[in-house]
C-alpha cells in the first residue's frame, strides 16, 4: 500500500472514507513487510542511539518517512530504499516501447528505462514473412515500417557494448508494430513479473499488454496477421469507449499505487460501470475513493 501520487480535492466525507480504507489496507498488509508511504512512523527503541539516513526526518522525537519504499536498517542507520521509478531491463522482459529515432540499419526506442532499445532491420520479419539479408533498399524503406512516435511490443535481448539493449521480435503477430489504441505509463515496479503479459479481453475486443517496463498498451484487438502491417480500417465507437475507459481504469491504479493486473483493471472498469461513472469522472476524487474502498473490501475478503 502506498499514498497516492496525486494529491486528490476531497470533501470531509470523502476524507473520512479514504481515510478509512487506507487504514484498512495498511491493517491488512502482512506485518514483516517494511513497506512504508510517506510520513510513516518508523518503530525504534529510544533507548539505543540511532543514526537517520536517507528518507527519513525526525519531528517531536518520532521518526517519519519522507518518500515511499523500504525500510532498511544497517548497524545504527535507518534508511528508507526508496522504490525504482525507472524500469531495471531483464533478459526476456516483454516491454513496450516508443520510437524515438531512425537511424542506419535500426530504429531507437524508449522503454522508460535508463537506457534505449534498439530494434536492428535484421529482426523485423519482412511482409513476405521470409528472414533475409538486409540490402541498402530495405534501409531506405525502413521509414515505411516504423517511425517516430510509433509504439510497438518486443522482447529484451542482450545489451549491447554501448549500454543500449538490443529488442526482439519473435515470430508471432503479438509482437511488432501497436495501433488503434493507446499507450499508458505507470511506474514499472506496479507490473509484477508474471508468465503471463499478453491479455484479450475477449467481451470487449481489447488487447491489453502489461509492459514490465512500466509501459502498458490498450487497444482494439488485433488479427492474427504480419506484425509490421496495419489495418486501415476504422476503430468502432463502442471499442474506443472499451479503450477509454480501460486507460483511465489503470490511471487511477497507478494514482493510488495498486499493483496493476488484469483482474484488478477489470474489477475496476466494471466498478465504474455499475456506478456509472462517465469516463472522465473516472478521474475525479469520488471515483479514486470509490476504487480504495473496493480494493480494501476486496483484500478483507480475501484476508
Amino acid at each position: 500500500m502506498r499514498m497516492p501520487k496525486v494529491e486528490l480535492p476531497l470533501n470531509k466525507t470523502q476524507k473520512v472514507r479514504f481515510e478509512r480504507a487506507m487504514e484498512m489496507l495498511k491493517s491488512l498488509s502482512s506485518t514483516t513487510n517494511n513497506s512504508v508511504i510517506v510520513a510513516d512512523s518508523i518503530p525504534l527503541n529510544h533507548k539505543e542511539a540511532f543514526l537517520k539516513g536517507h528518507g527519513t526526518s525526525l519531528i517531536d522525537g518520532d521518526l517519519l518517512t519522507t518518500v515511499c519504499g523500504v525500510v532498511i536498517n544497517v548497524d545504527k542507520l535507518v534508511y528508507v530504499r526508496t522504490l525504482r521509478a525507472r524500469y531495471k531491463p531483464e533478459v526476456g522482459d516483454i516491454v513496450v516501447g516508443r520510437v524515438i529515432k531512425v537511424a542506419q540499419s535500426h530504429w531507437k526506442v524508449e522503454l522508460n528505462s535508463t537506457q534505449d532499445g534498439v530494434l536492428k532491420l535484421s529482426s523485423i520479419n519482412m511482409p513476405d514473412s521470409v528472414q533475409k539479408r538486409m540490402t541498402s533498399v530495405d534501409e531506405l524503406n525502413m521509414r515505411n515500417i516504423l517511425v517516430e512516435d510509433d509504439v510497438l511490443c518486443a522482447q529484451v535481448g542482450e545489451t549491447q557494448r554501448d549500454g543500449s539493449l538490443q529488442l526482439l521480435l519473435a515470430r508471432s503477430h503479438k509482437y511488432g508494430k501497436l495501433d488503434k489504441g493507446q499507450l499508458l505509463k505507470v511506474d514499472p515496479y506496479l507490473v509484477k513479473r508474471s508468465n503471463l503479459h499478453f491479455h484479450f479481453i475477449e467481451t470487449l475486443g481489447i488487447d491489453l499488454i502489461l509492459g514490465r517496463n512500466g509501459f502498458i498498451w490498450v487497444g482494439e484487438h488485433a488479427q492474427a496477421h504480419d506484425p509490421m502491417v496495419v489495418d486501415d480500417e476504422n476503430i468502432s465507437s463502442k471499442t474506443r469507449q472499451n479503450i477509454l475507459r480501460i486507460g483511465n481504469a489503470i490511471r487511477v491504479l497507478s494514482n493510488l499505487g495498486f499493483t496493476v493486473t488484469l483482474e484488478v483493471i477489470m474489477e475496476t472498469f466494471y466498478l465504474s460501470n455499475m456506478e456509472n461513472i462517465d469516463i472522465h469522472d473516472m478521474l475525479g476524487s469520488e471515483f479514486h475513493v470509490l476504487v480504495t474502498e473496493n480494493q480494501a473490501e476486496r483484500r478483507r475478503r480475501c484476508a
